[in-house]
């Protein structure tokens, strides 16, 4: 089945340069395509990235897209049906980061969604989502808007379909997630801190994977792993020899083997290795499942897939090098990180035959868990860099359109009504 990008053409994206830093909320907004005036707008307020321009697109036109992509098989069984109309909803590329930006990359990862949820609906018990990703700003680093909240929203829905759910993050991130953990879940919502000191974290992850024997899954969602390394890229399965040779040719020495942001700067120094906890599990839990959420190449996850079929995908120029090493059973792409959570929530819902449980996650409190995350954690942009109410350069009104389609797709319309 290809793949359909319909934001590719829906919203076309024209980049200016980014301004670095945290702008402080009272900072007058200049998105040019703010209707409110600009001395009356701050940032906390505006639903406009103030470095982007996007022409809005409808729910009507994801919906759209998504029939013509070939969902509608009479073949396929309602709940697969329903999934693989989740799945076409995400797998477009807005901000045209590249991964899904259409051709060969329709297919990367494709059907991923399904098996993943399928197997989280029949063997749950407890689930870690590991998420946090540090932004560099001239104030110091910030957490990033996409990972937390679509780790907010996955988790709440696996608590009310009976698991038990902890969130994973380090120094940088912890208290901004645990601040909308307890808004959205109240006194349940249980944020553990992994240690940044390698030494510390080593005796953190044996402990936690020794502890929590009915642990199942462990879930990535927008977290940042190492890049490969010569031994890494060689190791990974793929028809035909590795490409050594290119390999060593493109990527410094100096750039193997660390954890980068999508401009190649280095966050080894602000980022707890907890892409251990995936690559031990695999050898100290063999029946702990591996989720990972993706939308840059630099996420855990990617590295599911061979080192050469992802960096010619990824913009920027920094490809090659920041090409995520690590393995997960199941690697969801998607146009944000927080739209893959979405869509694994949903899905696992649709099967166990219980989308109640998402009714209560309207625009409108999409709306307000992102404010919150922003003014009070505080959290920024991981493309524009800004303190601001946006996902990946994204405007609010064009970042949740996915989600509505989601809603519209389980049967719930975009406000929060049953569908009739």
């Amino acid at each position: 089945m290809q793949n359909v990008s319909p934001l590719h053409n829906a919203a076309r994206l024209t980049r200016t340069r980014p301004t670095v830093g945290i702008t402080p909320s009272d900072t007058p907004c200049t998105a040019r395509a703010c209707s409110r005036p600009a001395d009356a707008v701050r940032y906390s307020q505006c639903r406009q990235p103030a470095t982007w321009a996007a022409r809005h697109f409808s729910l009507r036109d994801v919906l759209n897209a998504a029939d013509r992509s070939g969902v509608n098989s009479k073949r396929m069984s309602s709940v697969t049906l329903a999934i693989r109309r989740i799945e076409s909803l995400i797998r477009i590329d807005p901000a045209q980061r590249g991964l899904l930006a259409g051709g060969a990359a329709s297919a990367l990862g494709l059907g991923e969604l399904e098996l993943a949820a399928r197997h989280l609906a029949a063997n749950m018990r407890h689930v870690a989502i590991v998420t946090g990703f540090a932004i560099p700003t001239g104030a110091g680093f910030h957490t990033e808007t996409d990972g937390p909240l679509g780790a907010i929203v996955l988790g709440s829905a696996l608590m009310r379909l009976g698991a038990t759910v902890s969130f994973v993050t380090d120094s940088v991130n912890v208290a901004p997630l645990r601040t909308v953990a307890r808004h959205a879940l109240g006194t349940e919502a249980n944020v553990l801190e992994c240690p940044l000191d390698p030494r510390a974290a080593h005796s953190w992850r044996r402990k936690f994977l020794a502890e929590l024997q009915q642990l199942t899954h462990l879930i990535a969602v927008e977290r940042v792993g190492p890049s490969h390394t010569l031994d890494t890229m060689r190791a990974q399965n793929r028809n035909g020899p590795p490409p050594a040779d290119e390999f060593q040719r493109i990527v410094p020495e100096s750039g193997r083997g660390c954890c980068l942001n999508m401009r190649g700067e280095s966050l080894d120094a602000t980022t707890a290795p907890l892409h251990l906890l995936f690559e031990e599990a695999a050898r100290l839990r063999p029946d702990l499942k591996t989720i990972g959420m993706c939308d840059g190449g630099n996420e855990i996850g990617i590295g599911r897939f061979a080192w050469e079929l992802v960096h010619p995908l990824v913009n920027g120029g920094h490809g090659p090098k920041i090409v995520c090493r690590t393995v997960t059973d199941w690697t969801i792409l998607a146009g944000t990180s927080n739209w893959a959570a979405y869509a694994l929530a949903a899905a696992v819902a649709r099967i166990q035959l219980r989308v109640d449980v998402l009714r209560d996650w309207t625009q409108q409190r999409h709306e307000e868990l992102l404010e919150l995350l922003v003014n009070e954690g505080p959290a920024v942009d991981g493309v524009t860099r800004l303190q601001q109410p946006t996902v990946d350069g994204l405007p609010f009104i064009t970042y949740i359109q996915p989600w509505n389609g989601i809603r519209e797709a389980l049967g719930l319309d975009s406000h929060g009504e049953p569908g009739t």
